[in-house]
């Protein structure tokens, strides 16, 4: 018979020692910071390019020192021709067409991708607040036609403005006597304009031959004449 192995079940447990000293944590390499996540701005297309970065304009009533313009818009993609009055406004810097006179018509827009903020002249917010679509139109007016970028905006009274950047990129002649408007001064990047001061030279030349009042003009006419 095996021999019993005699356990004193109350003697003191034995109890290992734990080291109780604080050591330091092991230095972990820096953790590299996530590289910020850049949104990538949607592509402009070149029509957006040429659009300014602001704009001005006032919705102001015609009166009698203002000058308003009988203009004729064809659209790009239907060909349909609407007839709008636009008033003459050197305090706006753009060109504006009023969104109801828009959606009343049926014409189609444009939309932006980084919407243009309207200021008053006096520096203040439009409260017709951002452009934020544009309508693509052949703009005539008398026998001048170019194809131009309007702004849809909330105009009040007003269905048309030509501000400014039209005033600067095709210099009229205006007479406040009479409140005509002569496309003969354009810059030579217009090309209707052009056409349009060698047919009234054409013209004035033939007048003055046959009258006889300045014949040295001859050499100037085409052999046709």
């Amino acid at each position: 018979m095996p021999r019993l192995l005699l356990v004193d079940r109350f003697a003191v447990l034995n109890v290992e020692e734990v080291n109780t000293e604080i050591r330091e944590p092991i230095d972990a390499p820096p953790l590299s910071p996530s590289a910020p996540v850049r949104t990538a701005l949607p592509q402009r297309p070149k029509w957006e390019k040429k659009l300014p970065r602001r704009l001005s304009a006032n919705t102001l009533d015609a009166h009698r020192t203002s000058i308003v313009l009988p203009i004729e818009i064809g659209t790009t993609d239907t060909s349909e021709v609407h007839s709008v009055k636009a008033l003459l406004d050197s305090r706006a810097t753009g060109n504006f067409i009023d969104k109801d006179f828009v959606h009343t018509k049926g014409i189609s827009t444009r939309s932006i991708s980084c919407p243009i903020p309207v200021f008053n002249v006096d520096g203040s917010p439009n409260k017709a607040g951002q452009i934020s679509e544009v309508v693509d139109v052949i703009l005539r007016y008398k026998t001048h036609s170019k194809r131009t970028l309007l702004a849809v905006s909330n105009l009040g009274k007003q269905s048309m403005i030509l501000g400014y950047t039209w005033l600067k990129d095709h210099n009229p002649e205006v007479n406040w006597q009479t409140r005509e408007v002569q496309m003969n001064r354009c810059s030579p990047r217009c090309e209707e304009c052009h056409a349009i001061r060698k047919e009234q030279a054409l013209k004035e030349c033939k007048r003055e031959l046959h009258t006889g009042t300045n014949k040295t003009m001859l050499c100037q006419l085409p052999i046709a004449y």
